[in-house]
């Protein structure tokens, strides 16, 4: 049996979990969450433990790999309701900018024109004040893990950071490895 996937999952007080057909609903104070199983997987909710019991039907590797996900989705649902997610880009580079307008994000990270990135609904994107005059913050919040990571990347691939300079969007934990750049010697 899948290490992960026998793990039950506690609900903690002000959550609530609920099914309705094939769908688990996790609803909590900043908001709620489904998610679509797939059939061969079996989600309880017992009441009296007040945990989620995720359980397979069958042996083959198809349900096998997906005991584990499953475990995990409805984990990360019930932390995504009592804590929500957040992730951090540092926008790096002279003149490269970030701003708000409205829900959309308008980067200038030196293309002859603003890139704006729009915002999904239940996304939340914070700009606060710059770090220094080359570098800025950019916070994505949510409750939906998948999401909040989609946005960010999203955001990176507009311009993701140069190896020889470190200029661009990159998050604010990742390491760039630093090329040595060209040397012209004497002929």
């Amino acid at each position: 049996m899948s290490r992960i996937g026998k793990q039950p999952v506690a609900i903690p007080s002000g959550v609530e979990a609920r099914l309705a057909g094939n769908e688990i609903f996790v609803k909590g104070p900043k908001g709620e969450l489904k998610q679509a199983l797939v059939p061969g997987i079996t989600v309880e909710i017992q009441a009296e433990t007040k945990e989620i019991v995720v359980t397979r039907n069958n042996e083959t590797s198809y349900h096998r790999s997906l005991h584990g996900l499953y475990q995990r989705l409805i984990t990360n649902m019930v932390k995504g309701v009592t804590e929500g997610y957040q992730k951090t880009l540092k926008v790096q580079g002279t003149g490269y900018r970030a701003e708000l307008k409205g829900k959309d994000l308008v980067l200038q990270v030196g293309f002859a024109n603003a890139v704006t990135v729009t915002c999904p609904q239940g996304i939340e994107i914070e700009v606060p004040k710059a770090v220094s005059r080359e570098e800025m913050d950019v916070i994505v919040k949510g409750i939906d893990k998948q999401l909040v990571g989609e946005t960010a990347a999203r955001i990176r691939s507009v311009r993701k950071c140069d190896p020889y300079k470190a200029k661009g969007v990159r998050y604010a934990d990742e390491h760039v490895r630093r090329l040595e750049g060209k040397t012209f010697g004497t002929a």
